[in-house]
């Protein structure tokens, strides 16, 4: 049934019936129809230090709940910030909607105070942009929630002219929009696939984020138990396989790739199964054999060096059904070497007794985060060791950001998860560096009020470019945060600071901060030096 009312009313009560029940941003003077129209809290804005923060934010809120993470940013600076967050999105690959004030229609296009041109600065970082038109309102935002949600998901971009939200409008409100059902393969893939496999001796499961966002993993485990063969994962489809499985073989690309290597080089059949190469191209670390690439996208691969690549496009599910439906493969793995290779990995993560370092945090922390639990990580040093050594317990269990991989996502993206699930234990973990970017989310987080961990790693340097610096011959300057460990404080923002420069002070620190109702900083202070034996190995 229509309905007449303001469009702010229309656009807040849109996305509520969506299942939207939070939208971050900055508010702006045009933005304030808006607000009052979410005054009930339903959906609640969510004030936030940086656009950028909000744009993170609403990108894990897509991958948690399934709605379209929305954010907002007004004219010029406001959208240029959101449009770093808005990136994540796109090549994270999650449902969004980013919202900024456009000029009203008779100053389009004039020279005016802020304002650039959205459209052109939204066109790259989103799958779809547009201007918002009073006319037919429920269509343009059920076609801009079905292209975000709509295989390969990711954000969409509106345009709202300045003064729209108090003009009035007479629409519907559609039911929750689910976008059309990924179809099957063809037939004439399915038999290929099945023809590579049965001929292949040592074929290798490579997994990738789209498996995560399908919920492919119990059928993934059960193909890989039903041939015996490796699996290997790309960072952000940890959880996916338990570590300790049989056919655990690693993840690609971060810390001790070198061991995850030994297996890879041995295959003779490739099958990537939800494998996005935003992560990771398959030519980096892939030895020269046939590719099946089970995906809902063709493959992207220089078919100038890999020549044999099959396609099986459509929903992955429909070819795994088909891999355990045939006889298992003669597997000439052995895969009680793939065992000693996975516990010499794993046993290089364990700490040295009287260092504090990544090692024992990691350790500490997942001795102590409930199975159930989420933890966010920033981009840096750090994240090339969780993304090997984490335990990961259940999908989206570890959140990070191997597509966009931009610095600053691990305080936002706490934010947004802990919302998103707030019976979570959700703990973040980042360097200094990305702390530094988002100290001012702490203000935010006060806000929120609900316990999150901010565990900042402490080594006042820009670890990860340092040793990128080391490796070609010579440290230069420009990687130091600070030339002294910055002077610890009892609180930013009112969020309180527990400081720890030992694995004990640390562990005791961290029970104390999960114990506390509100959110709490971390400060370890580490001794970096693991890094460097365990990072930046070779791929191939």
């Amino acid at each position: 049934m229509e309905q007449e009312m303001t469009f702010a009313n229309y656009l807040t009560r849109f996305f509520r019936e969506q299942g939207v029940k939070h939208i971050f941003g900055v508010p702006s003077g045009d933005w304030m129809s808006y607000m009052e129209a979410m005054e009930s809290g339903d959906p609640e804005f969510v004030l936030v230090a940086n656009e950028a923060s909000g744009g993170f934010m609403a990108t894990v809120y897509g991958w948690l709940t399934g709605a379209p993470g929305v954010c907002y940013g007004t004219t010029g600076p406001g959208a240029t910030n959101l449009s770093t967050g808005v990136g994540c999105a796109l090549l994270d690959r999650s449902p969004l909607i980013a919202l900024t004030t456009e000029p009203p229609e008779h100053m389009v296009g004039r020279t005016t105070q802020m304002v650039i041109d959205h459209q052109t600065l939204f066109k790259p970082v989103t799958k779809h942009t547009f201007r918002m038109q009073l006319e037919n309102v429920e269509k343009q935002l059920v076609d801009a929630v079905t292209i975000a949600k709509t295989e390969v998901q990711g954000p969409v971009h509106i345009g709202l002219p300045e003064g729209m939200g108090d003009k009035l409008v007479t629409a519907a409100f559609p039911p929750v929009i689910e976008p059309d059902r990924i179809p099957a393969p063809s037939k004439a893939s399915l038999a290929h696939m099945e023809v590579l496999i049965a001929k292949a001796r040592k074929p290798l499961l490579a997994i990738g984020l789209s498996a995560v966002r399908l919920g492919l993993g119990e059928a993934i485990v059960k193909v890989a138990q039903h041939h015996d063969i490796p699996v290997v994962l790309t960072p952000m489809a940890k959880g996916l396989i338990d570590e300790d499985h049989r056919c655990y073989a690693g993840v690609l690309f971060h810390a001790l790739s070198d061991i995850v290597a030994l297996t890879n080089n041995q295959a003779d059949l490739v099958v990537g199964i939800g494998y996005d190469p935003v992560e990771f191209n398959y030519e980096s670390w892939m030895p020269q054999v046939p590719l099946v690439h089970i995906d809902t996208t063709a493959c992207d691969i220089d078919t100038n060096v890999y020549r044999d690549v099959h396609d099986v496009v459509g929903h992955p599910a429909v070819a795994l059904d088909r891999l355990l439906s045939i006889a298992p493969v003669a597997s000439a793995w052995d895969m009680e070497a793939l065992r000693v290779r996975r516990e010499d990995m794993f046993s290089r993560f364990v700490p040295k007794p009287g260092v504090f370092g990544p090692l024992s945090v990691l350790q500490i922390l997942r001795e102590i985060l409930p199975d159930d639990g989420i933890m966010t990580c920033d981009v840096g040093a750090h994240t090339h060791l969780i993304g090997q050594a984490w335990r990961t317990r259940h999908p989206f269990g570890q959140l990070m950001t191997n597509g966009w991989s931009s610095m600053g996502f691990g305080i936002p993206a706490a934010l947004g998860a802990k919302l998103a699930r707030p019976e979570t234990p959700v703990v973040c973990i980042t360097g200094d560096g990305g702390y530094m970017m988002m100290a001012g989310e702490m203000a935010t987080a006060q806000r929120i009020g609900k316990n999150i961990v901010f565990i900042v790693l402490s080594d006042t340097k820009l670890e990860l470019i340092r040793l990128k610096q080391k490796k070609r011959g010579r440290i230069t300057e420009g990687t130091t945060l600070s030339s002294v460990q910055p002077q610890i404080t009892d609180y930013m923002f009112g969020v309180p600071i527990l400081p720890a420069d030992s694995a004990q002070a640390f562990r005791s620190a961290l029970t104390e901060a999960f114990a506390c109702e509100g959110p709490v900083i971390v400060q370890a202070i580490i001794d970096s030096s693991e890094y460097e034996d365990l990072i930046l190995r070779k791929h191939k």
